[in-house]
């Protein structure tokens, strides 16, 4: 009895001695790490361009004192400028009615004055009609309209100028006109009385100048 008491805690010693009854110990368990939450990506300033700077104007010189390019009428004679305006086709009917177109395209030089149509039907229709249908009458009427020589407006300021306020000029055929001004506004006179106004200034022609008026001028 004893011997088998002995054998048998020799037998659990050495199973004991061998670690079949040993526990395995418990490894504690470490929790994983918390991930850190990924930083927040900052937004990339954007560079302020450096201002541009305004560059300093550069003064222009002012233009030098020239005569003004010519108008594409001043290519043709007076007879052919006037003939371009519809305001004008009644002069242009009287001219060629008094046989005066030739005379005015010759070479002059010569100063138009152009009464417009407005102008010509101010006039009665019965003179207007028997002015019409006499060329020689109606030649002498219009050639109180042309002046002899180029006066642009220039030369006629000089002319008041020089006659402090008065200047004569003749005509063609030697009628007179008497420059002077009204209201602001350079005024022809005939030698009946008869005043009109100059509405338009230096319409160049290979022959002269036209100035345009709003009245028709009488000869004597």
């Amino acid at each position: 009895m004893k011997k088998s008491i002995l054998i048998a805690a020799i037998t659990l010693v050495c199973l004991s001695s061998n670690g079949l009854f040993a526990q395995t110990p418990t490894t504690p368990t470490t929790p994983p790490p918390t991930p850190m939450p990924a930083p927040t990506p900052q937004p990339t300033p954007t560079p302020t361009p450096a201002p541009t700077p305004t560059p300093t104007p550069v003064p222009v010189p002012p233009p030098a004192a020239t005569t003004p390019a010519a108008k594409a009428d001043s290519t043709k004679d007076i007879v052919a400028t006037l003939a371009n305006v519809a305001e004008e086709s009644t002069l242009v009917n009287a001219v060629k009615t008094a046989n005066l177109d030739t005379d005015l395209k010759g070479p002059g030089p010569f100063t138009v004055l152009a009464p417009n149509n407005d102008a010509f039907n101010s006039i009665p229709k019965g003179k207007l009609d028997s002015m019409m249908k006499d060329p020689t009458k109606l030649a002498v009427t219009l050639k109180a309209h042309v002046i002899s020589g180029k006066y642009d407006k220039a030369a006629l300021i000089k002319a008041l100028t020089d006659g402090k306020g008065k200047a004569v000029l003749k005509t063609v055929d030697g009628q007179t006109l008497t420059l002077s001004v009204k209201d602001k506004k350079l005024a022809i006179t005939d030698a009946q009385g008869t005043t009109v106004e100059v509405t338009s200034f230096d319409t160049p022609a290979t022959n002269g100048i036209i100035d345009g008026v709003n009245g028709v001028l009488m000869s004597k």
